[in-house]
């Protein structure tokens, strides 16, 4: 009797141990993404495996962004951190620093062929931008890779990779997620495609009130002009609205976009002196709240392009 209750009681030790031991392999990766759309990328691909925090939230700016306590604390028990790149999150390498953060960090716009800016215009970022303001100098390219679906389908396989090295015992469903996910990169873009098909191409040219969508333009054959640089801390200056204000005259553009993360009030100004149209507000930087329209990133690029064909069909 006494041998027999020594062997249940082993065997509920060893189950409770075993218990245990598979709650601890099937907790969450801890992840931080940098901003909202990669947060986005980051959950769709990982899944019930990971769980991500994003530094800069939906509606949120990663130009003017200023990390907290907070952040430090969760990017220091993180065991993977998904940046940008291209020297888009001049806050992150003073957080990484300060947090104590000793996992891997996953470069998504790495293998993105970037769009370089001319010598000019990165002078005039440079003039804008306030380097002591948490370093956020963008460097001689655009960072807004994410702008082009093909650089989309990039991010999500570096993603992949990367969670695969953080996590190798979930790497199958991974894989199987990212597949899916680029699968529907890919039916969008035929989709935007087709959308903007019938705009007529003196009528793709829009302004926007910061330059975000250098990839999106080329990517679609559609001109965006913008009085402020590639940050939103930069200001425009009179003799760039000036300008702007004759080129819309000029070439007779139809429309103006305001950003969700930018001040309306220059876009504003420049349509009410030009006659031009505001078109509605654009997803750049951001996506918007779970209940806006761009509550991911195929929902932004849904939004964007929608809005886009609206105002220049029918302008």
């Amino acid at each position: 009797m006494i041998h027999r209750r020594l062997f249940l009681g082993l065997a509920a030790g060893a189950a409770a141990l075993l218990s245990l031991s598979t709650a601890h392999a099937q907790e969450p990766l801890p992840v931080v993404a940098s901003f909202s759309i990669l947060g986005d990328m980051t959950s769709r691909i990982g899944g019930d495996h990971v769980a991500v925090t994003t530094l800069v939230g939906p509606g949120g700016d990663a130009h003017v962004f200023e990390p907290t306590p907070a952040d430090a604390r969760a990017l220091g028990s993180a065991k993977l951190l998904v940046t940008n790149g291209l020297q888009f999150e001049g806050w992150l390498p003073r957080l990484v620093a300060t947090s104590g953060f000793t996992g891997e960090t996953a470069v998504a716009a790495t293998g993105v062929t970037p769009i370089a800016f001319s010598e000019e215009e990165h002078e005039g970022h440079d003039d804008h931008e306030d380097h002591d303001h948490a370093g956020h100098d963008h460097g001689p390219n655009d960072p807004h890779a994410w702008q082009d679906l093909a650089n989309g389908q990039i991010y999500a396989r570096n993603i992949v990779e990367a969670l695969k090295a953080a996590d190798p015992a979930n790497a199958g469903d991974y894989e199987a997620n990212g597949a899916a996910y680029i699968a529907e990169m890919k039916a969008l873009d035929t989709e935007i495609r087709a959308e903007l098909d019938d705009v007529p191409a003196e009528a793709r040219k829009v302004v926007t009130s910061h330059d975000a969508f250098g990839y999106f333009g080329k990517a679609y054959g559609i001109a965006f002009i913008a009085p402020n640089g590639v940050s939103t801390e930069a200001e425009a200056s009179a003799a760039d609205v000036a300008r702007i204000i004759d080129q819309i005259r000029d070439e007779k553009i139809r429309a103006v976009f305001v950003e969700t993360i930018s001040d309306p009030r220059l876009v504003e100004r420049i349509a009410a002196e030009t006659g031009a149209e505001i078109g509605g507000s654009l997803f750049s930087d951001s996506l918007s709240a779970p209940d806006g329209p761009a509550p991911t990133y195929l929902d932004m690029f849904r939004h964007n392009a929608g809005e886009l064909a609206k105002a220049l069909k029918t302008s």
